[in-house]
């Protein structure tokens, strides 16, 4: 399944790197990255997925980040932290009661934001791996987390959308 995922999100992410004209370097960083961002579900628990580890779900962003660090993976483990939802930030972790280190968690640079961008268009759930969502099932998704997180998906996909073309 993460293989899976990460492939689907990894081929999005890299024709949005090529749309935008990123360098030959950075795209194939973008691809490494956005394959790996999800390694920290090794280490979680959702059965419903078939995920069997001892950790919460929500924690699977830092698991992955401790995983590509201890690899010698610094670039691509901050793209595993920050790619939950749009970012997740300090503010969000107090106000969720989220059971995560009380820091930034954020996408910073292009590479991180493509990352989370196209990871929210594909499911890990069982038959929906290769199905993208569409920007307003994603949207509609997202609306639970308040017009904040709204407001960075529209400007993502303002900036990035021309990859579904």
């Amino acid at each position: 399944m993460v293989i899976t995922h990460g492939s689907m999100v990894s081929h999005l992410a890299q024709k949005i790197g090529r749309v935008l004209g990123v360098s030959a370097g950075e795209l194939t960083f973008l691809g490494q990255a956005a394959q790996l961002h999800d390694i920290g579900i090794c280490r979680v628990r959702a059965p419903e997925i078939g995920l069997l580890g001892s950790y919460p779900y929500i924690m699977h962003g830092i698991l992955g980040r401790e995983i590509l660090e201890a690899e010698g993976l610094p670039r691509h483990a901050l793209v595993c932290e920050r790619h939950i939802g749009v970012g997740l930030t300090e503010d969000d972790i107090t106000v969720q009661e989220l059971s995560l280190p009380l820091r930034d968690m954020a996408p910073r640079n292009l590479t991180e934001e493509i990352v989370c961008f196209a990871d929210l268009f594909f499911s890990k759930y069982p038959g929906g791996l290769e199905k993208m969502k569409t920007p307003a099932r994603v949207r509609e998704k997202l609306s639970q987390f308040g017009e904040a997180k709204l407001q960075i998906f529209d400007r993502w996909l303002a900036r990035f959308g021309g990859a579904f073309d």
